[in-house]
């Protein structure tokens, strides 16, 4: 998910605009069911079992499927697409969640420049996989806008720096929007230029997730929801072996043993491998979604995805069906509907207040998880034991690169050397949670300060 960073806990203040959304997500409203059965009591083999029915996992048993494995079983405890995957802002663009220049620091032009290609190949393969299997999950070819939130001489020369490392370094243009160009496209005094990014585009990422999961079951994998893991553990092949299989037990009763697990559960898994618990934060997240507004009340005249230059960013974009889908604010707090609601909704009139009358319908959060570096943790905890989390709030192409590497190491290609870096640091725990919040507060701090100064 994209999303900005929450520092507010004041109480929620009446502003006379109506505000009752449901909990219910709008993606959730919008999309048709397509159910998938449980495990219920069952014991199944299978030569690949894959723990979470998020983007990682489906993309990995696609990547598989690809390749001409089949004979998979994904595990989901709720069901498709129900975590991050089915809760985010929809955007679809390269990159990781680290900034470009952090990770040519660490690891190097070469290799940097080698995963952030992997990262756009990506996006390209998501389009593909729409195509082939004729998903309409609304998919936008809009481009993503950054926009110039403080409008500084000193915002403008960072973000002029930016485009010349993406160019430079990655062979990436990013091109440059005026800010009279930025008015026509949104109605709003509250931004300077921008850059444009066109290799983007913004779906419906549940109907997303649907889709390649009902592709994925026509093609012989077994796509199983309600079927929560609980324990995984080593099963010798024969008694007296050193050979083993894995066999992952559910919370319906039943079980799969196979030659190979991928713990692909995120921010929602908790309680099967500590390993991979102790090395991420789950993080909440916000959205809400407005009525359908009339053409001429429209905001919104481009059909770019669009997010600022603040590190608490706002992220949004035009539906459909004509709402403003709007998200931002990530916090270790999970909040409810109406709190969220009024939230963002401040944080919508900063940026066009004429929309001070606009219901929100839908409003939610979701739990994202995050590594201290910032980058995905996909590897290996033993042999035929994989796992890929972390993927922040910028995971939708990262985490379809994740499901092609681990298909390919799974049939003996090894991961990218780079990935070794970024391992299962320790996130120590509620202590690691309250330096995340106190690392936001003051990044946020840090903006309205600079917002000042304009």
């Amino acid at each position: 998910m994209h999303g900005g960073i929450i520092v507010a806990v004041e109480p929620p203040r009446r502003s006379g605009v109506p505000l009752s959304p449901t909990e219910q997500t709008y993606y959730e409203a919008s999309a048709a069911a397509r159910p998938m059965p449980p495990l219920a009591g069952r014991q199944l083999q299978a030569r690949t079992v894959i723990v979470g029915g998020g983007f990682a996992g489906l993309a990995t048993a696609a990547s598989l499927a690809e390749r001409g494995e089949r004979d998979t079983v994904l595990l989901e405890a709720a069901s498709v697409g129900h975590g991050a995957s089915g809760r985010n802002g929809g955007f679809v663009f390269g990159g990781f969640s680290l900034e470009p220049e952090d990770l040519l620091r660490q690891i190097g032009a070469p290799a940097a420049r080698s995963l952030y290609a992997a990262t756009r190949e990506a996006v390209a393969l998501i389009r593909a996989r729409i195509a082939a299997h004729g998903i309409a999950c609304d998919a936008v070819e809009g481009g993503a806008l950054w926009l110039d939130w403080f409008n500084s001489p000193a915002s403008r020369q960072a973000m002029a720096a930016r485009q010349t490392l993406l160019q430079e370094q990655f062979g990436v243009c990013w091109q440059p929007v005026g800010p009279q160009q930025v008015r026509q496209w949104l109605q709003t005094e509250r931004y300077g230029g921008a850059l444009l990014e066109r290799d983007a585009l913004h779906f419906h990422p549940l109907v997303y997730a649907r889709g390649l999961a009902a592709a994925l079951h026509e093609q012989g994998v077994q796509v199983l929801e309600r079927s929560g893991a609980m324990r995984i553990e080593a099963e010798p092949t024969r008694p007296g072996s050193s050979d083993s299989r894995w066999r992952v037990h559910t919370a319906c009763g039943g079980s799969v043993c196979a030659e190979r697990v991928l713990v692909a559960g995120g921010g929602y898994l908790k309680r099967v491998l500590p390993a991979l618990e102790g090395a991420r934060l789950p993080i909440a997240t916000y959205v809400v979604a407005t009525e359908p507004l009339a053409d001429a009340q429209h905001p919104i005249r481009t059909p770019a995805a669009l997010y600022d230059n603040r590190f608490a960013f706002d992220y949004y974009r035009r539906t459909v069906d004509d709402r403003i889908l709007w998200g931002g604010r990530i916090s270790i707090l999970q909040r409810d509907s109406r709190r969220i609601a009024h939230l963002l909704k401040r944080d919508l009139l900063r940026v066009f207040p004429q929309l001070q009358g606009v219901r929100l319908t839908h409003a939610w959060g979701g739990l994202m998880s995050y590594a201290r570096h910032q980058m995905p943790q996909i590897g290996q905890l033993a042999p035929g034991l994989w796992y890929a989390q972390a993927f922040g709030g910028h995971g939708v192409a990262p985490t379809t690169l994740a499901g092609e590497w681990l298909a390919e190491a799974m049939q003996g290609t090894d991961l990218p050397q780079a990935l070794q870096r970024y391992g299962l640091s320790s996130v120590f725990g509620a202590a690691g949670l309250l330096a995340a919040q106190a690392r936001y507060s003051w990044a946020e701090l840090r903006d309205a300060l600079k917002d000042e100064r304009r």
